[in-house]
């Protein structure tokens, strides 16, 4: 009897190990028929390069001390810092020094975010008001000083944006503050937004159809023993 019983446990236990197995297969087999047929279905995702951001529209004063109150322009695309502001200090690191500080007027920024990630480290940002022109970026620089850049309005003409950048930059002036800078610009040609349209090879070169210009090229030459004003992303 106790013979018999073993052997029965045993066939027992074989056939459910057997019944077991065929059944994993089975299913095994199932999901390699959905994988293939998700494969002849499915097409292949197309290949996406990645694109590059746009170059931060800048004109700085080099090569000397300066007059004035302004260190150079900015033209952003648009009033979103967290998305502006990486451009510029990827711009703006290899010349000043790493850029760690920006503060603003909150006036014409919908947002103002504490800290903003750039390449390679964090760039905080405050806002104080009035302490700060509402037409004005401060940087500053842990290794090398501070800088105030006008920020041109972006939906300035290109016109407009080229004169603001060539007063802005220039080594002798003028001694405007940036809202000053803008209003007399205003006053004497007319609202910023409603410029003539350029010929096309003017419009290419200030909204970024032509190619960047680098920090590595040469300088616009300026009068001797005057700063000379560098132009990127133009």
């Amino acid at each position: 009897m106790g013979s018999t019983e073993s052997i029965s446990h045993t066939g027992f236990h074989a056939g459910s190990f057997s019944a077991n197995h065929e059944t994993r297969a089975a299913a095994e087999a199932a999901r390699r028929r959905v994988r293939i047929m998700l494969a002849t279905l499915l097409p292949p995702l197309p290949h996406t390069e990645p694109v590059a951001a746009p170059a931060a529209r800048l004109t700085l004063k080099t090569d000397g001390t300066s007059r004035g109150l302004l260190d150079g322009a900015w033209w952003p695309r648009s009033r979103d810092l967290m998305s502006e502001l990486p451009a510029l200090t990827d711009a703006l690191d290899p010349l000043w020094g790493r850029i760690t500080r920006i503060a603003v007027n909150p006036k014409h920024w919908p947002v103002v975010p504490r800290k903003i990630p750039v390449d390679g480290h964090i760039v905080k940002v405050g806002w104080f008001a009035p302490e700060i022109d509402p037409h004005k970026l401060l940087l500053l620089s842990y290794s090398t000083g501070r800088w105030d850049l006008l920020v041109i309005p972006p939906e300035t003409g290109a016109e407009s944006a080229a004169r603001l950048m060539a007063a802005a930059s220039d080594y002798d002036g003028p001694p405007l503050t940036a809202s000053a800078l803008i209003a007399a610009d205003e006053a004497r040609h007319g609202v910023l937004a409603t410029d003539e349209p350029l010929d096309p090879d003017e419009a290419r070169e200030f909204e970024g159809g032509a190619a960047a210009v680098s920090a590595t090229v040469p300088r616009q030459a300026g009068p001797p023993g005057r700063a000379s004003r560098l132009i990127i992303g133009m």
